[in-house]
């Protein structure tokens, strides 16, 4: 399709429809799916509400995580916190440019 040949307003014009049509595509094909999940389900005798409640539970950890302990401090402002975990915080990062060693931070 030679586009060239249109003006602006035909242009926007196209733009328009294409997002109409992309849009009723989307819509067919999540109809379509939720067909074919309905369908498996049915096949093998198991309750879409079923099977989606199996679904919801796998993604979860069997135990709950608990608070990890606070293992450094700042000196001069409490609220500033870091179980040592992950990244350091910018605080923690000054401190060591500084001169500071970790261990001075420790509680």
């Amino acid at each position: 399709m030679d586009l060239s040949g249109l003006s602006l307003a035909e242009l926007s014009d196209l733009q328009e429809k294409i997002k109409q049509e992309v849009k009723q595509r989307q819509k067919q094909e999540v109809v379509r799916a939720r067909e074919q999940i309905l369908a498996i389900a049915q096949s093998v005798g198991v309750p879409l509400d079923e099977l989606l409640s199996v679904s919801s539970k796998a993604g979860k950890s069997a135990k709950p995580r608990k608070p990890v302990a606070v293992r450094y401090r700042h000196p001069k402002d409490a609220s500033l916190q870091w179980t040592g975990r992950g990244r350091q915080p910018q605080w923690v990062k000054d401190w060591l440019a500084g001169g500071n060693s970790l261990d001075s931070l420790g509680v």
